[in-house]
Parts: C-alpha cells; structure tokens; sequence
C-alpha cells in the first residue's frame, strides 16, 4: 500500500514535470508576443541599478506551476469520473486534503495574474501594479476566509506544538491562521527577486511538507505537493539565471499562501521556520528595514529583501540563489529530522 503511494507520487510528480517543461516554451511565446515583460521600478536607484537590464523579460512564468497543477487535477478527476478503476490511482482530489489547497492555488494565481496585468500595462503605483498595503489587504482577505473555514467548517482549534504536543487553543485558532497564510503570502513575494530563488527554496519547502503529509497518510496531500515539485523543477529549467522568464506574482502569491495552507492542514506550522527558512528571513529583512527606517531615519541594509542586499555589496545573483537553495535545503532537511522526532518520540 505505502510503496503504491510512493509510487503514484513519483509518477504525478514526472507527469507534471513532462507537461510543465512542454508548456514554457509555448508560454514564452505567448507572453513574447504580447510584449507581457518585467517593468523595473524606478523609485529604488541601489535596485533599478541592479536590475535594469532585466526589464522586459517576460513575466507571469508562474502559470506554468499552478496551470500545470490546475490541469492535472481536473483531467484525472474528470478521468475517475467517467471511467473509475485505473484512473482512480491517479486522481488526487480530496474533499477533505486538496480541496483547500486546489482553492487556494486558484484563487491567488488569479488575483497574482490581475496584478501582473496591471504591471504590464504601467497601472498602478509608479506604473507596477499593486501597493504592497494592497496586497496585504487582499492576503487578509484570503486569509479570512480560509480560517473561518478550518474553524467553523472543520472544528480545527488545536495546534501541535513540537516536543509537546496538540495543545488546544480555542478561537485563538483563527487569527493563528490568519497570521500564517498571510506571512507565507507575502514572505513569497517579497523572495521573488532573483532568477530560481522563489522556485528553488519553493521546491525544499514543498518537498518537506510533501514528506510530512505522506507521512501522515495523507497520500493525496502528498501527491498535490508532488505535482506542484514537478512543476517548479520545469519551471526553474527556464528560470535559473539568466532567466527567460520570471514568476510574477502569479506564481510567488499562488505558492506561497498554498504553502501556509499545506502546513496548517498537516498540523506543522510552527516546522515552517524550518521548511521556508529563507521566506522567512526575506521578509524579516523588509520588516526590519522598513523599522529602523521610520524611527531612526536609516536603512540597516544597502537595499531589502536581503538578497538586494548581497547584491549591492558585490554577490553575483547566481552565488546568491545557490547559497539561499543550499541554505533552504540543510533547514527543510532539519526540519523533517525535528518534525519525526517530535511526533514519534
């Protein structure tokens, strides 16, 4: 039974590989041929410096990653549906494990994709789309909805605690979540800087908690998660450095509130510091930068997120993103040490 499962994940995580790495070019195309490229901002003189040779590479490279995954749920859904037996193996939609999870990476593709749009066409702040007050509205929102759905919907008010245990926690639950799709949310866009560097620390994290949910029994949980991993393999094929395309922020919202997601369905929020180590430490660079700007009137770093900061300082962008993926990889690695320790100890 286990080995099948193993084996019906390793088969969708190839089967989305294959598909994903058959689309990017033809999106390539499209996104070419429409003249869908970056805008840089102009507003940030260390960034702009850094990056103005990037400006018009096409965007919006994240619908290889959650189209992929979207198409491949639907087609084997489909599939059981009218034909049952063999295709059974390979449908992987739960109503109680990938149904939130399918939403979740829908529904911020699509608002990621509008604001992309708006980059394209220079509307927006400074011609680049969204305020970042903006998107944090809309990870509010998003972030609403899902909690009060595990909360009135699936009566979840209990955390697990590493070395401790499920602790009970009431209504508490429900900002909890909150407070993890929306950091997830935005942690994601603000590491969507660098060519790979999303999608790189994206595939250790998503590679963590697919071994968490498969370790659970929650085989297909853990087959989503391997779709998703194949996906962002053929995405990076295109995207490491020097990429023909960038995620936007189609991909970079899509990922990471289905990462946060993930995590609270699996009961392992409080291993993320460990699976996303490097969303985490972009986001608390903004943060701190934005702090220490307001009260003491300067900046700590030349320029946040802190992969800017390497770069000002002379890194090569590709030294940073090997150095970040190596990083992500020692900590999502920890992380399951720590997480089978903790739950079976």
């Amino acid at each position: 039974m286990i080995a099948l499962q193993a084996i019906r994940v390793l088969i969708l995580s190839g089967l989305a590989f294959l598909m994903a790495l058959a689309l990017a070019p033809l999106l390539i195309k499209i996104l070419i041929k429409y003249q869908a490229g970056k805008q840089i901002r102009k507003d940030a003189p260390i960034f702009t410096n850094l990056h103005q040779h990037k400006e018009g590479t096409p965007t919006m490279g994240g619908i290889v990653i959650w189209g992929t995954t979207l198409v491949l749920a639907f087609i084997f859904f489909i599939l059981n549906v009218f034909f049952d037996g063999f295709w059974n193996y390979l449908d992987f939609t739960n109503r109680s494990q990938t149904y939130l999870p399918l939403a979740a990476i829908f529904f911020a593709a699509l608002i990621g994709l509008a604001d992309d749009i708006l980059g394209v066409l220079k509307i927006g702040v400074k011609g680049g789309g969204l305020k970042v007050r903006h998107k944090l509205i809309i990870f509010t929102l998003i972030a609403l909805v899902g909690a009060w759905w595990f909360y009135f919907k699936l009566d979840w008010t209990t955390l697990f605690i590493p070395f401790i245990g499920n602790i009970e926690i009431g209504w508490w639950y429900f900002p909890f979540f909150m407070f993890v799709i929306i950091a997830t949310a935005f942690s994601a866009n603000e590491t969507d800087g660098l060519d790979g560097l999303l999608g790189g620390v994206s595939l250790f994290a998503f590679g963590a908690l697919g071994v968490v949910a498969f370790t659970l029994g929650r085989y297909d949980l853990a087959a989503f998660s391997g779709v998703i991993i194949g996906s962002l393999l053929a995405f990076l094929w295109h995207n490491i450095y020097p990429a023909k395309f960038f995620m936007g922020d189609t991909g970079s919202m899509a990922l990471g509130i289905t990462l946060g997601v993930i995590a609270m369905l699996t009961n392992t929020a409080f291993f993320l510091p460990f699976f996303a180590v490097i969303l985490i430490i972009e986001s608390l660079s903004v943060i701190i930068q934005l702090i220490s700007k307001k009260i003491f009137g300067r900046k700590i770093f030349l320029s946040a997120p802190i992969h800017h900061h390497f770069e000002a300082i002379g890194w090569p962008e590709s030294q940073i993103t090997m150095r970040f993926w190596i990083i992500s990889a020692v900590f999502a690695g920890l992380g399951i040490v720590l997480f089978f320790l903790s739950k079976f100890l």
